[in-house]
């Protein structure tokens, strides 16, 4: 990283962290909705036994929740007069969650009604959905206010596509303030969780208009991929698992597929097989330890949900995620 970019980096964090760590925090519903943490882990807790999606599904949306115009519950918004949904961006399209985090929010507005932010149910479901399958757990911060727009336009280009190569894709996170660690560690959240087949199916033939699947696909790897998702023969709606060893637990079995080129999408694969990467580095670490793994996504979530949040008298609490009040 050049002196330069170090200087922005750290004038952007500074601004981020000056903005909002200075109100968000873990005790913040302490009085107003103390129950908050055990209601909402309630709710994750009955909807994994019937969806084994379920925490990868709310740290998906998440994560496009905070890469456009920070982590305010844009995502969740319905199209309305004056709100153009994000929910019908490319990038999200066929996304789920949104049932889930609608329960969580009748429950909590059950008992703490007006109190909890849409945004915040979404930091608060994202760390128990990891921990409820093997993953770390971390401090949420709390605070947030839900935002009174959409910016459908901004999905299109803050959210990396699953087609994108590094090059593209390292911007898109350092612009938010983030490094090639905070990539690569949130990269891993594909340790559990589903992409459809026309998220990946252009490695499997004509990659890049070559003719030719993607070099970086494990020769074994790639029959199996190719008949789950036949050429000309799929809808693009089929499902694949991210993680080919371990597709419902959070572990660091994904950084070992790199390793393998076992990697479903080409931003995944990316990580390890763009030659001269930073990011080679840090997939092999994390492949020999999963604890380095774990403390690395749990400081880089941590950062994710403070990126441009709405505190003090900003924005409002929704009383129904889909909509402004």
């Amino acid at each position: 990283m050049s002196f330069l970019r170090f200087i922005v980096s750290l004038f952007f964090l500074i601004s981020i962290f000056e903005s909002s760590n200075a109100q968000l925090s873990a005790t913040f519903y302490a009085t107003t909705c103390p129950n908050v943490t055990e209601i909402v882990r309630g709710v994750m807790e009955q909807t994994q036994r019937t969806d084994v999606r379920a925490g990868a599904k709310i740290i998906r949306l998440h994560f496009h929740d905070c890469f456009v115009n920070g982590c305010d519950g844009s995502v969740l918004l319905d199209n309305a007069a004056g709100i153009e949904s994000e929910k019908d961006a490319p990038a999200n399209v066929g996304a789920g969650g949104f049932d889930i985090v609608d329960d969580i929010k009748t429950a909590l507005e059950n008992v703490c009604p007006g109190v909890v932010s849409c945004a915040d149910i979404l930091a608060l479901a994202s760390e128990i959905g990891v921990a409820l399958v093997g993953g770390p757990s971390w401090q949420v911060l709390l605070g947030r206010r839900d935002s009174l727009t959409a910016n459908r336009s901004g999905v299109n280009s803050d959210i990396p596509s699953p087609f994108e190569s590094l090059a593209v894709m390292t911007p898109q996170f350092t612009n938010k303030g983030m490094d090639l660690t905070d990539l690569v560690a949130l990269s891993g959240a594909h340790t559990f969780g589903r992409a459809r087949c026309g998220t990946f199916e252009q490695r499997l033939f004509n990659f890049s208009g070559s003719g030719s699947p993607d070099p970086t696909i494990n020769s074994t790897f790639l029959p199996t991929l190719q008949g789950l998702c036949p050429q000309g023969g799929s809808n693009g709606n089929t499902f694949a698992n991210l993680d080919l060893t371990t597709p419902d637990n959070f572990d660091n079995d994904y950084f070992k597929n790199l390793q393998n080129q076992e990697g479903l999408l080409q931003t995944d694969q990316e990580l390890f097989s763009t030659s001269g990467s930073g990011t080679i580095a840090i997939v092999n670490r994390y492949a020999t330890s999963q604890s380095q793994f774990f403390d690395d996504f749990a400081s880089s979530m941590i950062k994710l949900g403070n990126i441009g949040v709405l505190t003090g008298t900003n924005g409002e609490i929704r009383t129904d995620c889909k909509r402004v009040n």
